[in-house]
């Protein structure tokens, strides 16, 4: 990619430059994935995404040592948390032999990796079955570091925690023998392009729920975009901050101060700050049809506001053309009832016709990744992020604990 990296990132080390032939390579990957009851991966999405760097190790002859977590044990062996159920999945995804090692450090683990050829995986049992990983604890650090020659974070949805595997382990490597899987330099190269474009042609997307959950990214895109859409519940808040009524629509009575210092904060910047104008309105929080549009600060009481009306898709739509570079984290509306999917729907398509004209699009957070899957947009746009608190974070402008590690 020919985007800039973020000024605090930009001495990455790039796998490119690593000999795998013989060595052990330690990958931290996010192997955090759903399961049904019977414990059958649901959604081998993440999986997926760490197979570019596991089988570039292997075809290089090296052996790949796989280190996860995997739901939240709290330091305790949990069977239903462990990654021995994964195996089947990542044999079947990558090829290879699958080694388990039902510890993640010590002699256990040590002899399960001295077993295992070149061209052979080495998963390592959940991490967080030890307090030690979300601790950071250095000695334990220490220890993983043990079971590799070489140490690469491909794990960016855990990019922004301070753990063991992802932040402390690094220093126990030689600068030349540690960096970046394909996963992490593409997350962070594309969201380094996206923040360093030119201010006045980048849109920002902003949806959810609640501002509370979206100040940090708001604030910073305020500063870095020429534009910014506020979609979904929060926008509700800034409606009723500016003297609208919203009826029973969401809204955070304690952000209305928040909401309204962030409207002046975007008139000084010269900043356009799209919120919604209309509504489509319904008394209950169900997926029936819409009793009418309503603009969108003229709300009656007893009825709530669930999707952008025509004029607010209009006007997003019509932001999203002129773009050259977009941003979107968050949906417009509840696009999971169909009757509601409209304004969330109408902005995947304007920022695929974007991406298709040109235009540089980034997209992340949980919603928005489901919505252009579920819309059938996910190929039509230029890179959907795999870390939604890593990305928010990343977009806030703070450092990420997992990159700066090997900066």
């Amino acid at each position: 990619m020919s985007g800039k990296l973020a000024p605090q990132y930009n001495t990455l080390k790039y796998m490119k430059s690593f000999d795998f032939a013989g060595k052990k390579v330690l990958i931290r990957v996010d192997f955090n994935v759903p399961q049904d009851k019977d414990l059958k991966v649901t959604d081998n999405t993440r999986i997926t995404a760490a197979m570019p760097t596991i089988t570039k190790v292997l075809q290089a002859g090296g052996t790949a040592v796989l280190m996860s977590h995997l739901g939240r044990p709290k330091g305790e062996r949990q069977d239903h948390m462990s990654l021995s159920h994964l195996v089947s999945e990542a044999e079947a995804l990558s090829g290879a032999q699958v080694h388990f090692s039902n510890e993640c450090v010590g002699d256990v683990a040590k002899a399960v990796v001295a077993q295992a050829g070149a061209g052979e995986i080495v998963l390592l049992e959940n991490l967080r079955f030890h307090n030690e990983e979300e601790a950071g604890d250095e000695a334990f650090a220490k220890e993983l570091a043990e079971l590799g020659d070489i140490y690469l974070n491909d794990a960016f949805g855990t990019a922004h925690r301070a753990h063991a595997s992802t932040a402390v382990i690094a220093q126990f490597f030689a600068d030349e023998n540690k960096g970046f899987g394909e996963l992490m330099s593409a997350e962070v190269e594309s969201i380094s392009k996206a923040l360093g474009s030119d201010k006045n042609t980048t849109v920002a997307i902003i949806g959810g729920a609640k501002v509370s959950s979206k100040i940090g990214v708001i604030v910073n895109m305020l500063e870095k975009v020429g534009t910014v859409v506020i979609g979904g519940g929060m926008g509700f808040t800034f409606v009723k901050a500016m003297g609208g009524s919203v009826g029973t629509s969401l809204v955070e009575d304690d952000k209305l101060e928040l909401a309204k210092s962030l409207i002046e904060k975007a008139e000084a910047l010269g900043c356009n700050l799209l919120i919604p104008v209309d509504t489509l309105i319904t008394k209950d929080f169900a997926d029936q049809p819409a009793e009418r549009v309503c603009a969108i600060g003229e709300i009656p009481e007893g009825y709530m506001g669930l999707d952008n009306g025509p004029e607010s898709i209009a006007r997003v739509q019509e932001s999203l053309a002129a773009a050259k570079t977009i941003i979107w984290n968050g949906p417009m509306g509840v696009f999971e009832f169909e009757n509601y999917a409209g304004g969330t729907k109408a902005v995947a398509e304007s920022v695929a016709q974007a991406t298709a004209n040109g235009a540089f699009s980034l997209i992340g957070g949980g919603d928005s990744v489901a919505a252009v899957n579920q819309f059938g947009y996910a190929d039509k746009v230029s890179y959907i992020s795999t870390g939604g608190g890593a990305m928010l974070e990343f977009l806030e402008g703070k450092t990420l604990p997992g990159v700066a590690a090997l900066s």
